[in-house]
């Protein structure tokens, strides 16, 4: 068994050896029959693969978690947009110095979500602080989308309270590494969006949305629409930032047209505080 073992072991090695070889090199890396099916990216990228490039999104994350214990988790969504109230007065700054208004009205515009950032990142805090003497069928996690703004604030607050906390990011332009507050063993990276909402709601035992923008609200309605034809077990939805929210979209008027049952709007709940946004969670479960 163990020569077979060191067999295996050889051809796999020798098949990544030949890609990095193409890599290093600079060189394309043309269809060949005779490379293993399993070590070869151009199969692996082929349309008709597609499927199995789909599973193995679902599977590697899934087991990496579950070998580190994460089984529940708070789920925080928000803009990667907002920094810290430090961050920002720097970038204010830079841009000032530069002699760029553009860019100081622009920074100047993000700082006063700053705030928002500060609360996520004690929020994260708070989840943490509780976990950390639980049994670990007990404890909560932190999970993102492993970028910047609200969600590397919430992997901070759960890094500073001593916590593990997962970032599934998501292969973009303007994201191209999960920020460092990230646990690095349970920092994903994901091609296939799909894949990624399944791996946000598959332990998810709440929701926290922070103001944010297309992506947020893309999350945000993924889950409540899931809660409200219960394809998901109900689970807490707080909507941080009640003028943010509220300004933004008008609930009651969707009841008054009809398109949504008065009973839906208790789905969710507002909240303007950290301290509070973790008692939803705590009433809710009874912690």
């Amino acid at each position: 068994m163990n020569n077979t073992h060191n067999l295996h072991d050889k051809r796999l090695a020798d098949a990544w050896a030949t890609l990095h070889a193409h890599a290093d090199q600079g060189l394309p890396l043309d269809p060949d029959p005779s490379r293993i099916a399993f070590a070869d990216p151009e199969f692996l990228l082929r349309r008709e693969t597609r499927g199995i490039r789909m599973q193995l999104e679902l599977m590697k994350p899934d087991i990496e978690q579950r070998a580190h214990g994460i089984e529940n988790t708070v789920v925080v969504f928000g803009s990667a947009r907002f920094r810290s109230e430090e961050d920002a007065a720097a970038m204010i700054a830079q841009a000032e110095l530069s002699g760029d208004t553009a860019a100081s009205e622009r920074w100047r515009r993000l700082a006063r979500n700053s705030h928002y950032y500060e609360k996520a990142r004690a929020f994260g805090k708070l989840v943490a602080q509780y976990s950390n003497d639980k049994e670990p069928q007990d404890k909560l996690f932190i999970c993102t989308g492993g970028g910047p703004g609200i969600m590397q604030a919430a992997n901070r607050g759960a890094h500073e309270g001593g916590g593990l906390s997962v970032g599934l990011a998501i292969a973009l332009p303007m994201e191209e590494e999960a920020n460092p507050y990230v646990t690095p063993a349970l920092s994903f990276k994901f091609h296939y969006f799909a894949i990624r909402k399944m791996h946000f709601m598959m332990r998810a035992k709440a929701l926290v949305a922070f103001p944010g923008g297309f992506g947020t609200l893309d999350e945000l309605f993924e889950v409540i629409t899931l809660v409200q034809t219960k394809k998901s077990k109900p689970v807490p939805i707080v909507l941080f930032g009640s003028d943010y929210w509220k300004r933004l979209i008008d609930f009651d008027f969707l009841v008054d047209e009809g398109v949504i049952s008065p009973g839906d709007v208790k789905l969710f709940e507002y909240v303007d505080a950290p301290e509070d946004a973790w008692g939803a969670i705590k009433r809710f479960y009874k912690l």
